[in-house]
């Protein structure tokens, strides 16, 4: 009967037991994911990267990404245009089509579609280089030479991620307010000089301002998640893949969260400041 009860004990133990376990396993990644940013932000103070490491990243990730988002730009433009116009139409407010694209992707669409085009294209590419260097040990023979691998590898990246990416985010908002433009005034009979408008009237500089200034922290966020990522990558193929697939599910996760938190903190501040708008926002 005792023997009965410690068996059912035991089996009753073991999903506690593996949430447990998984909650610890959560606890010490995030720990190591804040060690790994302060050693990051650390090397990037202590010492300046190497022009001849940091411009190839800087192509890498900036230059190479323009077509991607060129592209995702355009058709998130005409996109908009299309689904929008026929609810629009059927109120009259045709000619109010460019105020809600244009404020719709200057403010949430163009940082997060730019961010996210960045983690899938970039973000994974960085983590299963990365660790591919791990599983086979090149960043090991980095330590052994005194090379600081965090310095040499991650602080490069971060720069390009974090200071491109805001170019990226204005070069989508360009396409899509083009694509959405032709697409409004061109095939859906929009009076064209009536939709520039009301984009002139409801969208302003700080509205621009306000997604540029987030996609610093996607990008970051990025940068970070993805190298994290490849430096953690286990043995294998297998291991390497993992690592890539987690880059980009992660990163996209923080810039939805990220999303989240800097549009409510922005919209705290500015009603503080401007509190005579706070009923157009």
């Amino acid at each position: 009967m005792a023997t009965a009860t410690t068996n059912l004990g035991e089996a009753g133990a073991g999903p506690v037991q593996r949430l447990g376990e998984q909650v610890f396993e959560a606890i010490a990644e995030i720990g190591d994911m804040a060690h790994f940013t302060a050693l990051t932000f650390t090397w990037l103070v202590r010492k300046r990267p190497n022009p001849g490491v940091l411009t190839p990243n800087f192509y890498a990730i900036g230059v190479s990404s323009v077509p991607v988002v060129w592209i995702t730009g355009t058709f998130i433009g005409m996109v908009l245009a299309v689904q929008a116009h026929s609810q629009f139409a059927l109120m009259g407010l045709e000619t109010r089509l460019g105020s809600v694209i244009n404020i719709s992707l200057v403010k949430e669409l163009g940082p997060v579609l730019a961010a996210t085009m960045l983690a899938g294209r970039v973000g994974s590419s960085m983590s299963a280089e990365l660790g591919t260097m791990r599983v086979t040990e090149q960043i090991d023979a980095l330590v052994a030479l005194g090379t600081n691998p965090v310095h040499y590898l991650v602080v490069p990246r971060f720069l390009a991620c974090f200071l491109l990416i805001p170019l990226l985010t204005l070069m989508a908002d360009f396409m899509g307010v083009i694509g959405g433009a032709v697409v409004s005034t061109q095939l859906m009979g929009v009076d064209s000089f009536a939709y520039w408008q009301h984009s002139r009237e409801y969208v302003g500089g700080l509205d621009l301002f306000a997604g540029v200034f987030k996609s610093y922290f996607f990008g970051g966020a990025i940068a970070l998640i993805s190298c994290h990522r490849g430096f953690n990558s286990r043995a294998g193929a297998e291991g390497v893949g993992r690592a890539a697939t987690e880059a980009f599910v992660y990163s996209f996760i923080a810039i939805l969260f990220l999303d989240f938190t800097i549009g409510i903190a922005w919209n705290s501040v500015y009603n503080a400041i401007w509190p005579q708008t706070a009923n157009l926002l």
